[in-house]
């Protein structure tokens, strides 16, 4: 996968691209980086990239010569007849596990990362394909928003994660959130892992990883309920459950 990155900011990227599973991904050659200031495809001689928007108001919006030769160049750079081009912005639809893996089977993703009052609308209206927002609430710019999206899709890619299985029972990857986990010692200071995880009876610790799966989605997100069809044993485990609670 190739990922280009179009920010004022670089500098933001080299700590996050360069550490843990996202520099492994690249060590590997499963994603190639490519982070690029877009004030260098600035057509003016003191290279501004925004400028005040028309009607009046405040801030100050991004101009779109800029980003669209950038883009331009970036497509015929790679050769991509059909990248995907990502607009973190608030208005953009809300990033889920779901988007994630659609993003992660494309080959070409280009992310641009706003900043001060917004972008020209026909940067939306021409060049773009996704636009997203991480959550209901606004930030400095677009930069943390594409880190958290290129995380969550880069973890995704075929040989990045050292098990193959690692992200398939990730919340949300199912519909329900992850069960719960536990590790050495079996007891520690009186608090004790469930004996079923001790039982070496691999259907029965299967079994209970899905109730408690069901069991933590019902407590803590039962929205996501609405959103799955559940099997004959889940609608059985949750009712179980629904009576524990009552």
């Amino acid at each position: 996968m190739q990922i280009d990155i179009l920010t004022l900011f670089p500098e933001m990227f080299t700590g996050v691209l360069g550490t843990s599973i996202l520099n492994k991904a690249a060590e590997k050659s499963a994603v190639q980086y490519n982070v690029v200031n877009f004030r260098d495809f600035a057509d003016n001689k003191h290279a501004t990239v925004d400028d005040y928007p028309y009607g009046g108001g405040a801030g100050m919006v991004l101009k779109p010569q800029p980003i669209f030769d950038a883009v331009a160049f970036l497509k015929k750079k790679a050769e991509s007849k059909k990248p995907r081009v990502i607009l973190l912005c608030p208005q953009g639809e809300r990033y889920d596990q779901r988007k994630a893996e659609q993003l992660a089977q494309e080959e070409h993703l280009i992310f641009i990362c706003g900043h001060y009052e917004g972008y020209d609308e026909r940067i939306r209206e021409n060049i773009v394909t996704d636009e997203i927002s991480i959550g209901d609430y606004v930030l400095t710019g677009g930069e943390l928003g594409a880190m958290v999206v290129i995380d969550s899709v880069v973890r995704l890619l075929p040989e990045v994660l050292g098990n193959q299985e690692s992200h398939m029972k990730d919340s949300f990857s199912t519909g329900l959130l992850e069960h719960p986990h536990y590790t050495r010692p079996a007891d520690f200071r009186g608090l004790k892992v469930p004996e079923v995880l001790l039982s070496g009876n691999h259907k029965l610790i299967e079994e209970w990883r899905n109730k408690e799966a069901l069991r933590r989605t019902f407590l803590r997100r039962p929205d996501l309920l609405d959103k799955i069809e559940l099997t004959p044993d889940q609608q059985k485990w949750l009712s179980e459950i629904k009576k524990e609670y009552e």
